[in-house]
This record gives structure tokens, C-alpha cells and sequence, in this order.
């Protein structure tokens, strides 16, 4: 007689395997939104960043300007309406006594780099700088330049970053 042999099997039943990669697409489903926002929290932050540098900026060169009018520096290149300050070794154009809505302006102020800060920078005034990534014109700073008697404006969007 022979005896009949039973054979041994092995892996998994393809039950198991739906239901383990069920579980996996569930996961990865919840770790990816998480993920979506850290980098929106991300570019908001980024943008809150170029918005307080916008203001510091504009403020520094303005206190330089003072200085320039006040007639405190040995050679000074600021007027109560146009000429320069030098801002860590940068000239920068100024109008009404703040930094001009400009590339050689306040972006020379703040020494942002579209490239290395991966930005989008638009001139005219107000200039504008898009933070890459965000919905455009939903994730930008503005800077538009002070008038006669006024001080610059600035203005944050971000519901689209």
C-alpha cells in the first residue's frame, strides 16, 4: 500500500495578501495627505518669512536714509525723495525715503535670489514675489513703494500655498 504523501504549503492565501494591502493603501493613503500639508505649512512659513524680511528691510534702509538726511554720514547718498543707501555693501534704491519697488530696490534690500530661494519675482510696482509651489497669486508678498508722505505698503496672501 502506498500512503499518499501531504504535501506542505507555504506563503499566503490570497485573502491574507487583499487584506495586507488593504491595510498598506490605507496608511500610505493617510501618511500621504499629512505629507501635502506639511509642505503647504511649509511654503506659508516661507512666505511669513519673506513678508518679515520685506518690513525689516524697508525699515533699515528708511533708519540709513534718516541718517543720510539728518546729515550724520560722512558722505551721504540718501534725499528725502530719491538716491541710495548702502545695506551690507549693496547699493539700494530708495524713493521717499524707503526702498523703491524694485529688483535693485527692496529685493537688493532683503538679498533675496529668485533662484536660490526658488521664488518668483515679479517687477513693477507692487513688486511681487510668488514662492514656488504655492497657487499663484494665492502664496505671495507684495511691496509696493511709499508715496509722498506715506509709508510702503505690504501685503501676505497666503490661501493658496
Amino acid at each position: 500500500m502506498r500512503k499518499k504523501r501531504k504535501l506542505s504549503q507555504h506563503g499566503f492565501s490570497l485573502i491574507e495578501l487583499i487584506v495586507v494591502l488593504t491595510i498598506v493603501g490605507i496608511l500610505s493613503a493617510v501618511a500621504l495627505s499629512k505629507y501635502i500639508n506639511i509642505q503647504s505649512q511649509a511654503r506659508t512659513a516661507k512666505a511669513q518669512a519673506i513678508y518679515g524680511t520685506i518690513r525689516t528691510a524697508a525699515s533699515l534702509a528708511k533708519a540709513s536714509c534718516m541718517v543720510d538726511i539728518a546729515g550724520v554720514s560722512q558722505t551721504p547718498t540718501c534725499t528725502s525723495t530719491a538716491g541710495t543707501v548702502n545695506m551690507d555693501g549693496t547699493s539700494v534704491t530708495m524713493v521717499n525715503q524707503y526702498p523703491d519697488a524694485s529688483l535693485v530696490g527692496i529685493i537688493a534690500a532683503t538679498q533675496l535670489n529668485p533662484t536660490t530661494d526658488n521664488l518668483s519675482i515679479t517687477a513693477g510696482n507692487p513688486i511681487t514675489i510668488d514662492v514656488s509651489g504655492g497657487t499663484v497669486p494665492n502664496c505671495r508678498v507684495s511691496y509696493t513703494a511709499a508715496v509722498v508722505g506715506s509709508a510702503p505698503t505690504f501685503s501676505l496672501t497666503t490661501s493658496g500655498c
